[in-house]
Order: structure tokens, then C-alpha cells, then sequence
């Protein structure tokens, strides 16, 4: 207590000495990187302070419009003045990458701060998590400041197959920032929506299929799934803990891979990170943001069924405009394969959604069981709540169709774990003769497809880790994005891939805002 109160009059005086307001008014915060950032904090045209009460105004004047996010963190201008006091009394790692740097964090991120975790939920609002998330310990470690809380799918889209993406109880409707009326994606669509916007430097999201890959497609950023267990999921909301993984969604590839070097490691509350340490380079990820990183990679081409939307259509040229980018770069693609029984394992016949209801009540309820303080202590509470409180919430019309289907499937089948088991036999059996045999047959660095497809479901039920980046915008002005994906621990590659792509055309521009 000692401590905060010296730094609060230290913070006083240099507030009073006008420290935090010098700068120059050259240096533009609108869609600047990491880097540039860091070169102004060091040049002094920037603090922290005022990056965020820039991002704090645009809050103010987009959110309102977009709904990306659900909450700001009030202590955020604290925490930046004490950023910038550490940069300027040279604390040991004010340098690094991530230090006084804001950032925005999905609603099913837990933080120990005056910031609600929710998962987009008036069920949780007032609950009370027992410590930060273990990706939020590193990113406070790495001097990150948190912004607050970004809207989502209300539940990571797994209250209801009948609610829209980018819809929550708490915030409403989330906007695609370039199109106003079109799909922002789920359920990590209010982590794209912020960053694309500008309304944070970078944002952290949660995908247990697709939820980081769609939303970075659909809102022109960039997205990385990691490998399952390359980042901790512990204080995370879960769906199913065996693919649920968390990374960033951010403008740039470099932008992306600073804030996977911050939260990606070892941590004693998930078991998973201590086998997929392994996979983490020493030196860490920055390493692999080569511009000729494309050279010589071998990208395989699955053209059935990612790429079916007509040879005369708008995506079909630009994805061969980018095949030809990508040869012209030193990749050898290798086109026109195929993934063994790609149809069961993107359509229902794979059995993951069913494996999906099996797992979800053990987790939700073990996660709500170990709050501190809780509306609400297992799934069955939560349905009771949502059935008494659907006018206040404004989702009675969505229902909770996949909430009741998971109850009622916890009560009535009578040999969940052997079924389970049997589910994920079949989902090792399907990647290991689909993609990990494609890839070592044909000797692939990475598999090449749109990041909207259904390569997500792949990745997915493999616990394989995948890159969107931005790859263009249709006749509407809808963005989409391109994806590469790998086996487990390929994010080297798949880093140095995305980089070079992104350093060869350059597609992002910042949102429009059309109607």
C-alpha cells in the first residue's frame, strides 16, 4: 500500500509538471504499429497516456456505432502514467515490445481488476474470477496495459445456433467496421471489430473453431490460432478445452506475433502448455518476421472444397492473383490435393459438435464452480437464469438452444466418457490420415486457403495452429482474408509465411464504415 500511495504522488507531481502532455503532434496514432509506437515513445513525440486516451476517444465516438467493445478498464490512464514513468526512470523491461502498450481483451478472458468477465453474459456480471488469466499475467509481466473488454458471441457463440455473429446481451449488436451491415464473425468478432477500428493497438481473442481465423477474415486484421496449449487457457471461459486456445488479432503480422511472444509459455494451471512448450523456438517468435520468409516454402492448395465459389467470381482471380504473388516470392505451391475425408470432418458426420455439448458442461461448470463469487455455479443455473432474466438480456428471441441440448444430452446419454472417447479417436484418425499425411507426403510448410472456408474445422479437431491475414475486399467492400495453416508447433514457419505475404501486397486499408 506503501508502494501505490509513493507512486501516486510521483504520478501527481509529474502530472502537474505537464510531463505526460509534451509531444509532438507530427507523430500520427491511427494505425500505427508496435514499432511505431515504440520509436515514439523512445523519440518522446508519445506516452503512454495519451495513446490511451486517444484509443479512450475513439471508444467514445465508434462504439456507440460498432459495439466492439463491452467495458473500459477506468484504472487504464493510471496504468499508462505509470508506464510512462517506468520508461522514464529506465525500470528493468520498460523496453520490451508489449511494455505501455493497450490492449483489448475478449469477455471470456479473466482479469482480477475492477473489469467484469462475462463471456458477453448479465448471468456472470458481478462475478468475481480468483486470479488473472494466465495470458493476462504475462501480458501485465510484459508491462501491456489493459484496455478493457471486447464484445464477442454471447458465449463464444455457443448459447444459441439461432443468434447472429457478433450479437451479446450485455453490448448488443457487434458491427463489421467495413460494411456496417455485413457479418463481423464470431465469436471473437468484437477483438476484430476494436483493432480495425483503431479503438486498441492490439486485441487477444479465443477460437475453439474458427473464432479467431473468421473475424480477422471478415474485418481486414490479422489473426493467429496457436497450436492447443501454446497458450494458456486457464481463467479462460471455456467451451472445450481441447481445442479451445487463445491468441491475437491485431493490424499487422508483426503487430500479431509481439503479443504471441508475450502470452505464449508455461503455466502450472494448464496442464497443456507443459507439452506444447516444446514447440516454442529459443528466442521466441519475432525471429521468423522475415520479408523473404516465402521463399522456398511449399504451400499445399486444397481446391475442393476451400476454393468453390466459381472460376468468374471476384475471389476466384484474386486468390490466383495471390498464387501467382506467392510463386513470384520463391513458394513452390503444389495445387489441386486433397485432404482424405475433408467432407466428415467439415460437415456434422465428424461428430465435433456433438463432442462439443459432451464436454462443454464439465468445463463451464468446473470454471464457474471455482469463482470467487458467482450469480450463477453450473450450467443448469445459467439456463434458469437466462429463462428469468431473456427481457433484461434482450436475447429471448435467440433462445439457448445449444446450453438446454447440452444439458439434456449430460442427463440422458449413459456412457459420456466412452462415447467421448470414441469421438476423439475419430477426429486423431481423421488428422492424422487428412492433413498431417498430405503434408508429409508432399513435403508442405503450410496448407493455403481462405480464412471464411472451412479449413478452420480441420485445423480445429487437429489442435492445429493457422494465420489470417488480410487478402482483399469483394464487389461490397467485404473484406476477406487468406489462411495458413500447419501442423502442431509450426508457427515459425507459418509466421515466416504470413509475413511474407503481407510485405508483398500489403492488401490492409483501414474500415470504411458503409452502410
Amino acid at each position: 500500500m506503501a508502494n501505490d500511495s509513493l507512486l501516486f504522488l510521483i504520478l501527481a507531481s509529474l502530472l502537474l509538471s505537464g510531463f505526460f502532455t509534451k509531444t509532438s503532434s507530427a507523430f500520427s496514432i491511427e494505425e500505427a504499429a508496435i514499432d511505431d509506437l515504440r520509436l515514439a515513445f523512445k523519440q518522446n513525440q508519445l506516452t503512454s497516456r495519451q495513446l490511451v486516451e486517444f484509443y479512450l476517444k475513439r471508444i467514445r465516438r465508434l462504439n456507440p456505432l460498432l459495439r466492439g467493445v463491452i467495458e473500459v478498464n477506468p484504472d487504464a490512464l493510471f496504468l499508462a502514467d505509470k508506464a510512462d514513468l517506468e520508461r522514464k526512470v529506465n525500470t528493468p523491461g520498460s523496453s520490451g515490445g508489449l511494455h505501455g502498450i493497450p490492449i483489448l481483451l475478449k469477455d471470456n478472458i479473466a482479469t482480477k481488476d475492477k473489469l467484469n468477465t462475462t463471456a458477453g453474459s448479465y448471468a456472470l456480471l458481478g462475478s468475481v474470477v480468483p486470479r488473472d488469466a494466465g495470458v493476462v499475467m504475462k501480458l501485465r509481466k510484459a508491462g501491456a496495459i489493459i484496455l478493457g473488454k471486447s464484445s464477442l458471441s454471447e458465449w463464444s457463440h455457443f448459447r444459441s445456433n439461432g443468434a447472429p455473429s457478433g450479437f451479446c446481451g450485455r453490448s448488443g449488436q457487434g458491427k463489421n467496421p467495413y460494411v456496417l451491415s455485413a457479418d463481423p464473425c464470431g465469436s471473437s468478432s468484437g477483438s476484430g471489430i476494436s483493432v480495425a477500428a483503431n479503438m486498441a493497438a492490439v486485441s487477444l481473442g479465443t477460437e475453439t473453431d474458427g473464432s479467431i481465423l473468421c473475424p480477422s477474415s471478415y474485418n481486414s486484421v490479422v489473426g493467429i490460432k496457436p497450436t492447443v496449449g501454446l497458450t494458456s487457457r486457464a481463467g479462460v471461459i471455456p467451451i472445450i478445452p481441447r481445442q479451445d486456445t487463445v491468441g491475437p488479432l491485431c493490424r499487422t503480422v508483426s503487430d500479431a506475433v509481439y503479443v504471441l511472444d508475450a502470452i505464449a509459455g508455461f503455466d502450472s494451471n494448464d496442464a497443456a502448455t507443459g507439452e506444447a512448450a516444446k514447440y516454442i523456438p529459443n528466442g521466441g517468435y519475432r525471429q521468423f518476421l522475415n520479408p523473404l520468409g516465402l521463399k522456398g516454402k511449399r504451400l499445399g492448395i486444397v481446391r475442393d472444397p476451400f476454393y468453390n465459389f466459381g472460376n468468374e467470381s471476384h475471389l476466384h482471380r484474386t486468390f490466383e492473383h495471390h498464387f501467382q504473388t506467392l510463386r513470384r516470392q520463391g513458394a513452390v505451391l503444389v495445387d489441386n490435393l486433397q485432404i482424405s475425408h475433408v467432407d466428415t470432418i467439415t460437415s456434422e458426420q465428424s461428430g465435433e459438435t456433438l463432442a462439443m455439448l459432451l464436454e462443454f458442461k464439465p468445463a463451464i461448470n468446473k470454471y464457474l464452480e471455482q469463482l470467487v463469487a458467482s450469480p450463477v455455479r453450473s450450467l443448469e443455473a445459467v439456463i434458469a437464469f437466462n429463462k428469468k432474466f431473456s427481457r433484461l438480456e434482450k436475447t429471448k428471441e435467440y433462445g439457448q438452444d445449444l446450453f438446454e441440448e447440452a444439458e439434456f444430452l449430460s442427463r440422458n446419454i449413459t456412457n459420456i466418457e466412452a462415447t467421448l472417447k470414441k469421438l476423439v479417436s475419430t477426429f486423431r484418425k481423421l488428422s492424422k490420415n487428412g492433413l498431417e499425411k498430405l503434408i508429409k507426403k508432399h513435403r508442405l510448410d503450410a496448407l493455403v486457403a481462405p480464412s471464411f472456408s472451412a479449413v478452420s474445422a480441420v485445423l480445429a479437431i487437429g489442435q492445429y495452429p493457422g494465420i489470417s491475414v488480410p487478402a482483399g475486399y469483394d464487389s461490397g467492400g467485404v473484406p476477406f482474408g487468406i489462411c495458413f495453416g500447419g501442423l502442431k508447433g509450426s508457427e515459425p514457419k507459418l509466421i515466416e509465411i504470413a509475413y511474407g505475404f503481407e510485405t508483398a501486397t500489403k492488401v490492409r486499408s483501414p474500415p470504411t464504415f458503409k452502410p
